[in-house]
């Protein structure tokens, strides 16, 4: 069974966070886009919900939202085509605002870097060799 997944973030500032991934190169669903939120395409049937703090607190009445200065909520892994891939786009997100989250992490066969974006969420791109996860299906 194929499953679409929809990852919801909090932002501060909606604009600003466009702006942001679109430096990186996402784009953006304009029919599940207002001034509260805003759909931003990671694949086919992968998305990332943008949403103002506000309109993220309706959908977790009670519960606050996490400091991302003080602890950490979710670790987004996204997949890189090659190595030199990860590195342009940790080097893309950190010219548009963002902050590297630690170092490089090579194991040969993988191969990520993370950084945290204008909420301090954090995000990982990756790159596998293909060979060491093929399948014998």
């Amino acid at each position: 069974m194929s499953r679409m997944m929809f990852v919801n973030l909090p932002v501060a500032d909606l604009g600003k966070s466009i702006e942001f991934f679109s430096q990186l190169g996402f784009e953006f669903n304009p029919q599940f886009t207002d001034d509260t939120a805003t759909c931003m395409v990671v694949g086919e049937s992968n998305f990332v919900m943008l949403l103002t703090r506000e309109k993220f607190s309706s959908f977790t009445p009670g519960l606050e939202i996490s400091d991302t200065r003080e602890s950490a909520e979710v670790l987004v892994c996204l997949s890189a085509v090659s190595r030199e891939e990860v590195d342009a786009l940790l080097d893309k997100a950190i010219k548009a605002g963002g902050t590297s989250f630690r170092e490089p992490e090579d194991y040969g066969f993988m191969y990520g870097r993370a950084f945290r974006d204008l909420d301090g969420h954090i995000w990982e791109f990756m790159w596998m060799d293909p060979a060491a996860v093929q399948s014998d299906n």
